[in-house]
C-alpha cells in the first residue's frame, strides 16, 4: 500500500466507522455466538501474499462483527463507560500516523512535554492541590498509564520501595526480603479486584477491610487494622482508597482515612477510575475533598471524558518517589539534558520503557470540547441514571440497592437471588440491552450503567421496558 491508496482507502475506512456508529444501535449489542466461532471462519495460516482491501473489508462483517460486544451501542449498560469520541479518534490517528515512541525527552520532545501540560491542565479542571502540578514548581506531576489497574501498582511499587529504603536508613543490617516480609497494605473489601492483584504481584499482603452500610469504608476500620498490626510486628505502609467502587460507586471517606494514614506514615493512593471524571462539575468535586492527604491520585478519562482508550491520568505528590523506584539507566537511553532538572524522562514513571503519544488525544479532546461540554457530558448521564431510578422505583416489583451520586444504578427483584440470576441470565440472552451483575453484601444485584456517548431518555425507557418485560415472564415461569 503506497502513501495514495492509503489516502483513498482510509477515507473508506472513516466511511465505514461512520457508518457502524449511525446503525450501531439496530446492531444486537451482545453478540451469540458461541466460544470457538472464529476460527473456522478464517484461513488456519497467514497469507503468503498480499490480499485485496475489498477481501479484508468484506470479512469485517462476516468474521469480526458477529463476535464484537458493542460498547459504543446506547443499548449498552455494562461495567463502566469506554469513551470514545469524535475528536479522541481523530487524535489517536495523528498518534499512530507520527508514530513516535516517547520514552525519554529526547525520542520525542513534544511527546513528553505535551504530556506535562495536558495533566497540568486536567488537574486544573479537576482543583487537584498544587503540589500535584507541575508548572507551580513543586515536586509532584502527573503522567499517563494504560489503566487503573496499573497506576495502583505503580503506586504500590513505588510505596513499597520508599518504606524498604526507609527502613534500611534506620536499620541497615535489615535485608530487603526481611522487611517485605512484615510489609502490609490496605484496601476495601468493595475495592476493584485489580487491587488486591497488585499486592499478589508485588508480593504485599494486602488485607480487605469491612465497609459500612453505604458500602463506605470508614477511618475507624482502618485504625484498629494498622493498630491490630503494628502489634504484630507488621509495618502498615500503602492503603488504596475508592472513590466510585466498581461494584456501587460507593466512596471511601478519605477525610476520615487521609489523616490517618500520614501520621502512620502509610502512601495513600486514591482509585477514582470511573467517577474521577465527574469531579470536572463543581457539583461534585466536594466528593475528592480529602484529596491533599493522598500520596497519589488516579482516574480514568478513558472512561467517562471522552478520551479514547488507553489514558488512565495518575498524579504523585513527590515525583521522586516514583522515580526512585523505576529509575534504570542504560548508555543506549541516556541524553545531553537527562540531568539538567529541565526534562521529565516518563519511562521512569512507568513499568513498560516504552509509550505512545498519548496526550494528543487529551489536548483534541479538551480544545474541540471545552471544559463546558464535557460537564454538560457528564450530568447527562448523572440525569439518565436518576429517571432510570425513578422507573425502577414506581415498579414494587423492584428495589434500589445502592445512593445514585452518578451514573450507576444497582438494583434487583425483591426475592431470591436464583430469581435475579435468572432475570439477567434472559435480558442478556436476548441480546437487546446488556448488563452485569454485581454481589453486594449476600445480595445479587443487578448494574445499570450510563454508557455511551449516544444514550438518550428514550433508550433507558426501551431497556426499563424490556426488563420489566422479561421479570414479568419470570414470574409466570415461576407461578
Amino acid at each position: 500500500m503506497d502513501l495514495e491508496e492509503f489516502r483513498m482507502r482510509g477515507k473508506e475506512m472513516v466511511d465505514y466507522i461512520i457508518d457502524y456508529w449511525e446503525t450501531i444501535e439496530q446492531r444486537r449489542v451482545y453478540p451469540a455466538v458461541q466460544p470457538g466461532y472464529l476460527r473456522p471462519l478464517i484461513p488456519d495460516s497467514a497469507p503468503q501474499g498480499p490480499e485485496s482491501f475489498e477481501d479484508l473489508m468484506a470479512d469485517i462483517e462476516r468474521v469480526i462483527m458477529p463476535g464484537v460486544t458493542h460498547w459504543q451501542s446506547p443499548h449498552f449498560h455494562a461495567y463502566y463507560p469506554a469513551a470514545v469520541s469524535l475528536p479522541g479518534f481523530l487524535g489517536d490517528m495523528l498518534c499512530g500516523g507520527i508514530g513516535c515512541v516517547g520514552f525519554s525527552w529526547a525520542s520525542s520532545p513534544v511527546c513528553t512535554e505535551l504530556e506535562t501540560v495536558m495533566l497540568d491542565w486536567l488537574g486544573k479542571m479537576l482543583n487537584l492541590p498544587e503540589d500535584f502540578l507541575v508548572e507551580t514548581g513543586g515536586e509532584g506531576g502527573g503522567v499517563i498509564q494504560s489503566s487503573a489497574s496499573e497506576s495502583t501498582l505503580v503506586a504500590l511499587l513505588a510505596a513499597r520501595k520508599k518504606m524498604i529504603t526507609q527502613m534500611q536508613a534506620k536499620c541497615p543490617d535489615l535485608g530487603e526480603h526481611t522487611i517485605m516480609s512484615k510489609l502490609v497494605a490496605y484496601t476495601s473489601e468493595e475495592a476493584h479486584c485489580s487491587v488486591e492483584r497488585a499486592g499478589m504481584i508485588a508480593s504485599i499482603k494486602m488485607r480487605k477491610l469491612p465497609t459500612d452500610e453505604k458500602f463506605c469504608l470508614r477511618g475507624e476500620t482502618l485504625r484498629q487494622a494498622v493498630e491490630e498490626d503494628k502489634v504484630l510486628g507488621l509495618i502498615p505502609f500503602y492503603f488504596c482508597a475508592t472513590l466510585g467502587t466498581t461494584s456501587s460507586c460507593a466512596f471511601d471517606n478519605i477525610m476520615e482515612l487521609g489523616p490517618i494514614c500520614n501520621s502512620e506514615n502509610i502512601w495513600m493512593h486514591i482509585d477514582a477510575a470511573y467517577a474521577g471524571s465527574s469531579f470536572i462539575c463543581p457539583e461534585f468535586r466536594p466528593l475528592l475533598n480529602g484529596v491533599e492527604f493522598s500520596d497519589s491520585f488516579n482516574f480514568n478519562p478513558q472512561k467517562w471524558l471522552l478520551v479514547n482508550f488507553h489514558c488512565s491520568a495518575l498524579w504523585v505528590k513527590r515525583r521522586s518517589e516514583f522515580i526512585g523506584a523505576f529509575k534504570m539507566d542504560h548508555i543506549y537511553l541516556n541524553h545531553d539534558h537527562q540531568n539538567s532538572g529541565l526534562v521529565t524522562d516518563y519511562r521512569h514513571w512507568q513499568i513498560p520503557l516504552g509509550r505512545i503519544f498519548h496526550s494528543l488525544k487529551m489536548w483534541f479532546v479538551f480544545r474541540m470540547y471545552g471544559i463546558k461540554r464535557l460537564q454538560e457530558y457528564i450530568r447527562k448521564h448523572v440525569g439518565l441514571a436518576h429517571e432510570f431510578e425513578s422507573l425502577v422505583r414506581q415498579d414494587g416489583r423492584f428495589e434500589i440497592e445502592n445512593d445514585v451520586i452518578l451514573g450507576l444504578v444497582c438494583f434487583r427483584m425483591k426475592g431470591s437471588n436464583e430469581l435475579n440470576e435468572n432475570l439477567i441470565q434472559r435480558i442478556n440472552k436476548m441480546g437487546k440491552i446488556h448488563i452485569v451483575p454485581c454481589r453486594l453484601r449476600d445480595k445479587f444485584v443487578l448494574r445499570f450503567a450510563l454508557c455511551a456517548q449516544a444514550v438518550e431518555s428514550k433508550h433507558v425507557h426501551y431497556a426499563w421496558q424490556n426488563i420489566k418485560e422479561i421479570a414479568t415472564d419470570l414470574e409466570k415461569d415461576h407461578q
